[in-house]
């Protein structure tokens, strides 16, 4: 009996592929999914297999429990992400709001290292992921935080076993990693886009 290929995307229990967006309605995100998708990209940072993303990892799922809470108390009013966040500021609070603010940070760090890891095949993950971090989090992290993340950069697998333990079949591997990357940095986009608008500003 053959064992199947193992495929790091194709077994995430939700994908950003699968995140929908309403574009006929401001390109609305809906919140349901994207947590969960949130959720299961938090597991890429056990396959970088080091103590030192824990941090990273329970930063994210953090703002993933801050959004999930608001949607769980005024589930009509958070069916988007963009809904939840007008809503929520209504009331004077930004629990949520902040929370997706920076869970669209730490989003847009991972998707910005790997694409740059993609675009560049001799370059090693923590040189990505350190350019990432520059870019991303790093203007809005304390002198305390930042040597946190900066040993998670250190701690990173070298480039070869890290892709080999995302899948069996490179070619296959390289396929599904773009479908959801580049669904990722979608979502990130349309996000942080609205993010920076007046009516999600408190």
């Amino acid at each position: 009996m053959t064992t199947p290929n193992k495929n790091f995307f194709e077994g995430l229990r939700k994908s950003f592929v699968d995140v929908p967006v309403d574009g006929s309605n401001d390109n609305a995100v809906d919140t349901s999914s994207f947590l969960e998708a949130a959720e299961s990209l938090t597991t890429l940072f056990d396959v970088l297999g080091s103590v030192a993303f824990t941090p990273v990892k329970s930063d994210m799922l953090g703002n993933v429990k801050k959004i999930r809470e608001r949607q769980l108390s005024s589930p009509a009013q958070s069916e988007s992400l963009q809904s939840l966040v007008v809503n929520e500021l209504k009331t004077k609070k930004h629990t949520a709001s902040e929370g997706l603010l920076w869970l669209v940070r730490g989003l847009d760090f991972t998707a910005q290292a790997l694409r740059h890891n993609n675009s560049n095949p001799t370059e090693e993950l923590s040189s990505s992921f350190r350019t990432a971090y520059t870019s991303t989090l790093k203007p809005h992290h304390s002198f305390l935080v930042k040597p946190v993340f900066s040993a998670a950069m250190s701690a990173t697998p070298y480039r070869k076993d890290f892709y080999a333990k995302l899948s069996d079949d490179p070619a296959r591997g390289a396929q599904e990693q773009e479908k959801w990357l580049s669904a990722l940095e979608a979502r990130v986009s349309i996000l942080k886009q609205f993010l920076g608008r007046k009516e999600a500003k408190w």
